[in-house]
């Protein structure tokens, strides 16, 4: 999943950044509630993780501008306010799932694979196929045939985003867009470097690169 975080404590930030990214999820970071509405705008997301205490205004006016902008993705309030009313009034602002701090990160994670599969079914799946590819989304492994791939966070993250859409032809920016943070800035061609060793890899168990290219626009695997 790709991953807003509105959170201006730059080193907890950091901590979920490295959690989540480690759990192969994309993060971008925004340390004020202005910048995230901002970022939201520009997504798009599949969840965001928002603070309460922001420097500019609260996570719960935060929710409540996504709301009202229409945005869809599940929204997970992560404050050290405790209290019934504090999560009733986060409940009612637009957010779809609230925990407190300190938090347990493997119930964070849980949370919010829990809320991905309520709007879209993201991570429902027992296995994800396409072709001879097959994805566990919950071990987090493609197996091409009887061979388990031996993939990069980048070349995991792309493969999947293919499977996910097979027979559609994504471009290199929405690849970019779904698989590179905000920050990151990375060329084009970095798409095109990804792909190529996927194919390398997928032809060494398959002898068949599957992955194939629309010239001048993107990739698309075809099943």
């Amino acid at each position: 999943m790709k991953i807003l975080v509105i959170e201006d404590d730059a080193r907890l930030a950091h901590l979920l950044e490295k959690g989540l990214s480690r759990a192969r999820h994309v993060v971008d970071w925004a340390d004020s509630g202005t910048a995230g509405i901002t970022m939201a705008s520009n997504g798009p997301y599949d969840a965001a993780v928002i603070d309460v205490m922001l420097p500019d205004m609260d996570g719960y006016a935060v929710s409540r501008r996504l709301r009202a902008n229409q945005e869809t993705f599940p929204i997970l309030i992560l404050t050290a306010r405790d209290t019934v009313d504090d999560k009733v009034f986060g409940l009612r602002s637009g957010a779809d799932d609230y925990m407190t701090k300190p938090f347990s990160f493997d119930e964070l994670l849980a949370r919010l694979d829990a809320l991905a599969r309520r709007p879209r079914n993201y991570l429902a799946e027992s296995q994800v196929t396409a072709g001879p590819l097959a994805l566990d989304p919950h071990a987090q492994t493609i197996r091409c045939q009887d061979h388990l791939l031996d993939l990069t966070l980048k070349e995991f993250l792309v493969l999947e985003l293919l499977m996910r859409h097979p027979n559609q032809v994504l471009s290199r920016d929405l690849i970019l867009d779904r698989v590179w943070n905000a920050l990151s800035e990375p060329a084009t061609n970095v798409v095109d470097a990804v792909i190529a060793r996927l194919r390398k890899k997928i032809t060494a168990a398959l002898g068949n690169p599957l992955i194939q290219t629309v010239r001048g626009f993107g990739y698309v695997i075809r099943t």
